[in-house]
């Protein structure tokens, strides 16, 4: 550029011919003519695409046929891998990683740089006391049967510490004491709080015509706690990404398999247990450990009220003329609810009561939905097991087996122990594992009538007295089941 420079001065300002520029610059001719002449504008320099793909016909061709695909179900659409052999048979003599770098140079630009979205995303800033909450879904087993579990995960991503509370359900009730029981295990309150649309807490979502619009009773808990709401927009889960990951976090390292519970307190506690544990461990980026970050973080948070705050949702119903009334989608009867013109129903996370106009209780029980379960499939689970009986000890199911069962199968000779398998596969037909449990030994003795003398049998137990060996067991020799 300096020698450029020195030619522009000697023909713009001495006025001095080529052929003399050229000897004084010790260029060529032609080179001082371009120089000294014609203008050098600064050019963006084009970047072109180079290989055979882009070159020769090749990259059209695969281009035609990803666009073909695409009008197709995605299950019968064309891999790279056909892509390639596909290419060979008209004479393509590149590698298959060129054809795949050059696919997946297509579907992120679509063939047209122009209508490329930009996928960074804004870095997010995370503050000490501020609170991300959603939902997640599991199961647990509960008194020998699958019951759906919704996790409400409260995350703190300044320190990466979360406080995880089951539930029943993701109605209002659950939500609001989800949360209660979330600022008590944190020991305060975070100054604010983002959620997505959750119809426990958002009437109107988020939109280019205004901000959300929140119900009333949420509105009324947030005020009494103090903490400012933050609503993430439609369909931008990204706003809230470290609850997000939480929500996998808890559910593949804490609930997998799933727990054998007794009540949705009980999963609370193991599961505050285990995250309690969790916080031990050095933190991903900050090189220091979680719990030393959840305390400096409380040092920001707000303090919990000092008075109790309740949660339920109070509704005016009426019986119809059998004395039933809906709750959570099910009938259930109320002694003399049909002689009053309206009842008041107070609903709470886990249980309801029914009041009648003059303030008498009618009815308390839990809520339907306490009690809604899904059997487990006993039948296919024994029999995959009969074919491989090795296996039992360490299925993931056998910890959900009644006691009495789970003792039946734990004898060691495999041969013995397919028999019993059969003979429960048996049973499981006409029974369900509740009653086989329950009837053990009446169904043992007709087996054993209906083969041989059970006291003759090497291996055979008298599982009347295997009762009695079993902590807790009663003074009658019945065990607790």
């Amino acid at each position: 550029m300096t020698k450029i420079n020195h030619i522009k001065t000697l023909r713009n300002h001495e006025d001095i011919s080529i052929n003399k520029i050229a000897q004084r610059a010790q260029v060529n001719w032609r080179t001082a003519k371009k120089y000294a002449d014609e203008d050098q504008v600064p050019q963006e320099k084009q970047v072109m695409r180079k290989g055979m793909m882009y070159e020769d016909h090749w990259g059209e061709m695969v281009t035609d046929w990803l666009i073909e695909d695409q009008k197709l179900k995605p299950k019968l659409r064309r891999r790279n891998k056909t892509i390639f052999q596909e290419l060979q048979t008209h004479g393509f003599t590149g590698s298959y990683r060129t054809v795949s770098y050059f696919i997946a140079e297509w579907k992120e630009g679509k063939g047209n740089s122009d209508d490329v979205k930009d996928k960074n995303s804004e870095r997010l800033n995370h503050p000490p006391a501020e609170a991300q909450v959603d939902f997640g879904i599991t199961e647990a087993v509960k008194d020998g049967k699958f019951i759906d579990v919704h996790c409400l995960i409260m995350s703190l991503p300044y320190s990466n510490a979360a406080f995880t509370i089951p539930l029943p359900g993701e109605n209002q009730e659950c939500f609001l004491y989800g949360l209660k029981k979330s600022f008590e295990l944190l020991g305060g309150v975070p100054r604010k709080l983002r959620i997505d649309n959750l119809k426990a807490a958002v009437i109107k979502a988020r939109n280019k015509d205004g901000e959300a619009i929140f119900t009333d009773e949420f509105l009324q808990f947030a005020n009494f706690y103090r903490f400012e709401i933050q609503a993430c927009n439609v369909r931008k889960g990204n706003e809230k990404g470290h609850v997000e990951n939480k929500v996998g976090y808890v559910r593949y390292n804490f609930v997998t398999p799933s727990p054998v519970i007794e009540s949705y307190e009980d999963l609370t506690t193991i599961l505050s247990e285990k995250l309690a544990q969790d916080r031990q461990r050095i933190h991903y980026a900050k090189e220091v450990r979680i719990q030393e970050l959840l305390d400096e973080e409380l040092n920001h948070a707000l303090a919990l009220p000092d008075e109790d705050y309740p949660i339920f949702k109070e509704t005016k119903v009426t019986a119809n003329k059998y004395g039933e009334i809906t709750i959570d989608s099910m009938k259930e009867h109320i002694p003399k609810g049909y002689n009053f013109s309206y009842l008041h129903l107070i609903l709470y996370w886990d249980r309801y009561k029914v009041v009648s106009p003059y303030g008498e209780i009618l009815h308390s029980d839990f809520r339907p939905y306490m009690n809604k379960n899904r059997n487990i499939p006993w039948l296919s689970i024994m029999r995959a097991w009969a074919s491989k009986p090795r296996s039992v000890p360490y299925s993931r199911y056998n910890p959900y087996l009644p006691g009495r069962i789970a003792a039946y199968l734990s004898i060691e000779p495999l041969t013995l122990r397919k028999e019993r398998l059969h003979w429960l596969i048996n049973l499981l037909i006409q029974y369900d594992m509740e009653e086989v449990n329950d009837k053990f030994y009446d169904l043992l003795q007709q087996q054993s009538e209906r083969t041989f003398d059970s006291t003759s049998h090497p291996y055979d137990v008298d599982w009347s007295k295997y009762d009695l060996l079993q902590p807790g067991a009663q003074e009658d020799g019945e065990q607790r089941v």
